[in-house]
């Protein structure tokens, strides 16, 4: 980053998936690494997603699916995204994502799905070299 502003990450829970252990020690770990990190909580729908990223003005957003309905989640917040006029902020994921899904997510516009094991070091390192900050308004 050329400024002083923090990068912006919304970190999301869509569905009925409510087990958010994993999102919140990522959370952790962005913060710990100097991002500012807004956590949207659990049960949320792809609405309520990109309402957050609007007002909250971020710059990526990290969704985490365990439930398996990834394959809807993704795309729709992705549809919404560019409906709103936003499909420049990068979405990023992680949970229980079958390895046969994550490319078509990546064709879909997913730049970066994280299996579980990843390491907060290397999903801290990527949204430093992935993400672009927002434009000062």
């Amino acid at each position: 980053m050329n400024d002083s502003r923090k990068l912006r990450i919304l970190l999301g829970k869509v569905g009925l998936d409510g087990h958010d252990r994993g999102i919140i020690i990522v959370a952790r770990a962005l913060r710990d690494a100097g991002f500012e990190v807004i956590y949207t909580g659990l049960h949320n729908t792809p609405e309520t997603v990109v309402e957050m990223a609007i007002q909250e003005d971020v710059d990526a957003l990290g969704i985490s699916v365990l439930s398996g309905a990834h394959n809807h989640i993704f795309p729709e917040i992705l549809r919404l995204l560019k409906e709103h006029g936003i499909d420049d902020k990068t979405v990023f994921g992680g949970g229980i994502i079958p390895k046969e899904d994550i490319e078509s997510l990546k064709e879909k516009g997913v730049q970066a799905v994280f299996e579980p094991g990843a390491s907060t070091d290397d999903i801290t390192l990527w949204i430093r070299e992935n993400v672009t900050p927002r434009a000062l308004s």
